[in-house]
């Protein structure tokens, strides 16, 4: 009778033990979630107040880049990022439209650059002939874009000398015209003459006429006059209609 209230008591304190593993088992679990949540919430609360508030992620400078007419100064002047901000609350949008109105820029990309830093890269329009506007040379990039001033024409840069009836739109043609041409032939243009948008004239540096019509196929016309100016002796070449040129006398 006693061995077996002994082996009684035992089984008690073995059921006792597994029973008390179990309830410690279950807390631990649910205070591991607990732990788990405070530990996130604590993490997510340090990364607010680090982005957010911090002074460790505030701008501190502004790098600019791929600028060569626009010194570093006129686009900070321009993007207007203030120093001392939130990096994270620094509206990118607002820089990128206010530097892409820049007359001398194409595009424009404007990122973060973490820790504390805005960047600012730059593609400039680069200026495939000039015009002369009420005494001024400006420079025309290939969108007809008017972007740059020169103090005289640039050697080798064909000059566009627009008629009275010449728009915006009849630059645009003239300037689409000057980039299709290879370098070479465009080398050999002394100026380009734009009536309307349809009547676009070459004068090349020996004056021969070259009549292109409009800007439409130029890359065809091109290569047709790149063969007729040495194969053909004329004063006037007609590639308004590149699969039918022709020549004729001045005048």
């Amino acid at each position: 009778m006693a061995q077996e209230s002994d082996q009684d008591t035992r089984a008690a304190s073995r059921t006792r033990r597994r029973f008390a593993r179990r309830q410690w088992a279950r807390r631990w679990l649910s205070l591991r979630y607990v732990l788990a949540f405070v530990l996130v919430l604590g993490l997510l609360g340090a990364s607010v107040y680090l982005v957010f508030f911090s002074t460790v992620l505030q701008v501190t400078k502004v790098q600019v880049a791929g600028n060569e007419l626009l010194s570093d100064a006129q686009v900070r002047e321009r993007a207007d990022i203030p120093l001392g901000e939130q990096l994270a609350l620094v509206d990118l949008d607002r820089a990128t439209a206010r530097v892409r109105a820049m007359a001398e820029v194409k595009s424009v990309d404007v990122t973060r650059s973490w820790p504390d830093a805005v960047r600012i890269e730059v593609v400039e329009r680069t200026a495939v002939a000039v015009v002369d506007l009420t005494g001024r040379i400006r420079g025309l990039d290939a969108d007809g874009v008017v972007f740059r001033d020169y103090k005289r024409v640039p050697p080798g840069m064909p000059l566009i000398r627009p008629g009275g009836a010449a728009g915006t739109d009849a630059l645009k043609e003239a300037a689409t015209v000057v980039a299709a041409l290879p370098q070479d032939l465009a080398a050999r243009v002394d100026h380009v003459e734009v009536a309307t948008v349809d009547q676009i004239t070459l004068v090349l540096r020996d004056q021969r006429e070259v009549l292109w019509g409009s800007a439409d196929e130029s890359e065809l016309k091109a290569q047709v006059i790149d063969k007729l100016l040495t194969s053909v002796e004329s004063p006037v070449y007609d590639v308004s209609v590149p699969g039918n040129p022709t020549v004729r006398d001045a005048g």
